[in-house]
């Protein structure tokens, strides 16, 4: 039986741990769970999972952790300076020998856990650029095919349907049925936007849902399904609850439509507008036509004033070939009665230098009889060697009888 410790002797002393023992066994047993407001301090997370942090007011301070089997379960996440209510117990840490509170829960003073929660989620993805405009996709002008992402039982698809078929009966419709509250909603809505982008006919998405409290819209608040929203391969339309209900789907969809119904007026234009834009469009495009047409005579008449008549071109062309053919024939005459003249003084100059000229002179060619040889050397000859001598006109033949005689 252990003794209380003001009976405690010399005799008897505690080790340090059986005193912190002690201590927390008399915390537990006399304190038990209560419930504490303070200020969050000194506040941290390791990987481990688990928070640490100081719980104080204006005058004092109590070191506390909160497991992560606890913390879990929070909609939020806690930061220094925030003002909460805990439930716990006081205890000692007894390898250290500090008194701490063991927090279960934990809820926020002054603002609810889920709006909190919501509140820390918007500006985290407001940092991130997620809410802004310029990341936001146009919607398709006339989408084959719109998916929808709603309860399958509920006045939500009943009013989208109804609003399509009415607009553009020849829209291609899938719905994807999903729960839209409860914990099992934000994964299935995520799923669902997974599917339907895998489909390549479908050019547009609604995601939607009927009015509730914050509480039955917390899905659509779930950062998950935000990141699949912005991860769609096409433009999201989100219409969650009525017109005053605002949620981070909304904030992040390509655009928000105030109601299921809008939503669906909003993705598919009215078959009765589609005519007459069609209508519209091919008067003015007609009416584009004919003044491009307008315009270009008038443009081909201008020019048609300054061009001349082609038979007059062809006129003065055909005269010009004459004058050019007359030109070269002269030219012609001219280079062949030149050409004629240097040919004859050539001839005159050759007929010169030619041996038949000489010969006509009086002179003669002295050839031997036997080799044809023309004899240049009176020297060369011998008494008696016959010669053939060539004329002007005929030859004849001779005998030497003193040669070498000049």
């Amino acid at each position: 039986m252990q003794l209380p410790l003001a009976m405690q002797t010399l005799a008897s002393p505690l080790t340090v741990s059986q005193l912190n023992q002690r201590v927390r066994e008399a915390l537990e047993v006399g304190l038990g769970d209560c419930w504490v407001v303070g200020e969050l301090s000194n506040f941290r997370a390791p990987p481990s999972g688990h928070f640490y942090f100081s719980l104080k007011d204006a005058h004092s301070q109590i070191a506390a952790v909160m497991f992560r089997s606890a913390n879990q379960l929070l909609p939020f996440r806690p930061e220094d300076g925030m003002e909460v209510t805990v439930r716990g117990r006081v205890s000692v840490y007894e390898v250290r020998g500090n008194l701490q509170l063991y927090v279960d829960s934990m809820e926020p003073r002054g603002l609810g856990s889920l709006q909190l929660a919501l509140d820390q989620l918007k500006k985290k993805l407001a940092a991130e650029g997620l809410f802004a405009d310029a990341r936001k996709r146009p919607l398709p002008f006339l989408p084959r095919t719109v998916g929808i992402v709603t309860a399958l039982r509920g006045a939500a698809i009943h009013d989208m349907l109804v609003v399509l078929r009415a607009r553009c009966p020849g829209v291609r419709v899938i719905v994807r049925p999903v729960r839209v509250q409860g914990k099992e909603a934000a994964p299935d809505i995520v799923a669902a936007l997974s599917e339907l982008n895998t489909v390549r006919v479908v050019d547009v998405v609604i995601v939607g849902r009927g009015g509730g409290s914050l509480e039955d819209l917390w899905a659509f608040n779930d950062e998950r399904v935000a990141r699949a929203i912005v991860a769609s391969r096409v433009p999201v339309v989100s219409a969650v609850g009525h017109e005053i209900d605002f949620t981070v789907a909304d904030l992040v969809a390509d655009r928000r439509a105030p109601t299921p119904t809008a939503a669906a007026a909003m993705v598919v234009p009215e078959r009765r507008e589609l005519v007459s834009w069609l209508d519209e469009t091919a008067h003015a495009l007609r009416t584009a036509v004919l003044r491009r047409i307008h315009g270009e005579r008038e443009h081909l008449a201008a020019q048609a004033r300054h061009l001349r008549d082609p038979r007059q071109v062809l006129r003065v062309l055909q005269q010009r070939v004459d004058e050019l053919g007359e030109r070269a024939l002269r030219a012609a005459t001219a280079s062949t009665r030149q050409a004629r003249q240097q040919l004859r003084g050539a001839a005159e100059r050759l007929n010169a230098l030619s041996p038949l000229a000489v010969l006509q002179r009086g002179y003669s060619i002295a050839r031997r009889v036997d080799d044809a040889t023309v004899v240049r050397d009176a020297a060369t000859l011998a008494t008696g060697d016959a010669l053939r001598l060539v004329f002007a006109s005929g030859t004849a033949r001779v005998r030497v009888e003193e040669p070498g005689a000049s």
